[in-house]
């Protein structure tokens, strides 16, 4: 787990929730839906309250942000909480320069005033500015509307049927051995009302669920404990994810399954506690040269540090610097037609993508979603880039990705669903591990680190298993791989076809200052990456 998604997940179910204005809700209350014709009302009041002061552009998010959080250990429920928070954030530009401001105060004076704080703050940044904002063409969509295909609403779904279901797995994992664990179920809803100047009218409602686990087993003898923490991925679906489908299980070599589209937690806490029993038997590895499978389960989290975060082009700019630094990846690398991969390397920026995180109709500044390409046959080819951004790539359109995870932040450039693309010839897991003859598999998150620029990292996982001769073999613990960037994607040699597709993923995703959080998925295959060097994370160099 992230630093940053510990720290707000530790937080998400209790005073972290408590957003300026948010308010602690019944869990009945999870379920009224928002009052459209109210909001375009509010909507239309901004605009022409801007309009009148002086704006060139304004537009207007009224957001109603729901959460719900379960907590469970062993066999209680150490926590239940539902939270809302509701308001209004404006943005205008008035002599070339962005003002914002928002309130709480969902009204025609409340917004008025706040309209009237918005146009000031861009006055007296107007004074300082330099250049002013340029804005790619955005044509006004009208009056549109988008929601989450969820088949069964998860905040619908009885608290005493979600509490069950978490101690059902809790009593599984304990069942199979493990002496502790800890679950949880967190929820989104995120009901954005979103209007423009520019001619659109936009409602959305997006949804997302994650049940995380982490099962730990001890030997009582020596005191050493092991863990492993659930391989499935948060997703941008209903209570229907959890309804253990077999199509969304992939059976994979040596006996680990993963999951997909859909999760069945109580099957995985068994597996987990026996696979933590056998990681606490399992030899140290010796470090050196490997020969890497990675599962969509470990590989996801190198996307997304050494893949999506530099290519935010905000991060390239140096304009963006929290939270692991700025980027290697700077605009002359894409002029020269940089080698970041093999040929077989290809990725992907999309918010369309079905089940993710990050999937919407359109984004925080009403651009409707799409995916483009970020690297194409190993060669960088572009950034992630919002309206305000784009015309610096010499484009005229916003990709899609501006994001704020409140109606009271400031929407800006947000990674959208960066995806390994899954290779074109037929390829299995079990195919790709037959021909390597000294190698690593490896499943699941763990420890990472990164540089500041996003060019070294190291990355653990969940379980390691090696593989010789083509064969999967005995458990190992205590690996990380190490990488440079470019290095380690020109050392990928092999990647599965679009059957192993699965997507992974970040809940809480942090940047900004003042931080802001948002949610991600990466997809992948299992891919194979040629002498990969491994360190022992157990070893004492003291």
């Amino acid at each position: 787990m992230q630093r940053r998604e510990f720290l707000a997940l530790s937080g998400f179910g209790l005073a972290g929730l408590m957003l300026p204005h948010a308010r602690l809700i019944a869990a009945e209350q999870l379920l009224a839906p928002a009052d459209a014709a109210r909001n375009k009302a509010l909507a239309d009041t901004v605009l022409a309250q801007a309009r009148a002061g002086g704006a060139s552009y304004c537009d207007v998010r009224i957001g109603r942000y729901l959460n719900q959080a379960i907590q469970t250990r062993e066999d209680r429920v150490l926590n239940v909480s539902n939270s809302e928070s509701s308001g209004v954030g404006i943005r205008v530009i008035v002599d070339g320069a962005w003002g914002f401001a928002a309130t709480h105060r969902q009204t025609a004076d409340g917004v008025r005033e706040t309209v009237a704080r918005a146009l000031a703050v861009a006055r007296a940044n107007a004074r300082l500015r330099e250049q002013p904002v340029q804005l790619a063409p955005q044509a006004g969509v009208g009056e549109v509307r988008w929601q989450t295909p969820i088949r069964k609403n998860a905040m619908a779904v009885p608290v005493k049927d979600k509490t069950a279901l978490l101690l059902a797995v809790n009593a599984a994992a304990r069942n199979a051995g493990a002496d502790f664990i800890n679950s949880q179920l967190f929820l989104v809803n995120e009901q954005k009302y979103f209007a423009s100047s520019d001619g659109s009218w936009i409602d959305q409602d997006v949804h997302r669920i994650w049940l995380p686990f982490t099962v730990t087993a001890i030997d009582k003898a020596s005191g050493k404990f092991r863990t492993r923490n659930g391989l499935s991925a948060p997703m941008g679906m209903g209570y229907e994810f959890l309804d253990a489908d077999p199509a969304g299980r992939y059976a994979l070599p040596g006996g680990v399954v993963g999951y997909g589209h859909a999760y069945d937690p109580v099957a995985d806490a068994v597996a987990a506690a026996k696979q933590a029993r056998a990681k606490l038997k399992a030899p140290s590895v010796k470090p050196g040269k490997y020969d890497l499978v990675l599962d969509p389960s470990n590989l996801f989290l190198t996307i997304h540090e050494n893949v999506g975060h530099p290519l935010e082009l905000d991060r390239v700019l140096g304009y963006e610097a929290n939270y692991a630094g700025t980027s290697f990846a700077t605009l002359d690398k894409r002029e020269a037609g940089f080698r970041w991969g093999s040929d077989i390397v290809n990725f992907t920026a999309d918010k369309t993508e079905p089940y993710s995180l990050g999937a919407a109709g359109y984004d925080d500044e009403g651009v409707k979603t799409r995916k483009w390409d970020l690297v194409k046959d190993g060669v960088l080819v572009n950034y992630q880039a919002t309206r305000d951004e784009v015309h610096i790539l010499g484009e005229d359109a916003s990709h899609g990705c501006s994001y704020a995870d409140s109606w009271k932040s400031v929407q800006f450039q947000r990674m959208a669903n960066v995806s390994l693309a899954p290779g074109k010839a037929p390829l299995t897991p079990a195919q790709m591990v037959k021909d390597v003859e000294d190698g690593l598999y490896i499943h699941g998150r763990g420890s990472y680190s990164i540089d500041q620029q996003r060019y070294n990292a190291q990355f653990g996982g969940q379980l390691y298993y090696r593989i010789r001769n083509g064969e999967i073999k005995e458990m190992v613990e205590d690996a990380a791989y190490q990488i440079r960037t470019p290095e380690f994607w020109n050392a990928c040699s092999a990647i599965c076809d679009a059957r192993d597709f699965r997507l992974g993923g970040s809940f809480f995703d942090g940047k900004g200052q003042p931080s802001q959080v948002s949610a991600v998925s990466h997809g992948a295959v299992t891919a194979r990456f040629d002498g990969i060097n491994i360190i022992n994370t157990a070893r004492s160099l003291g």
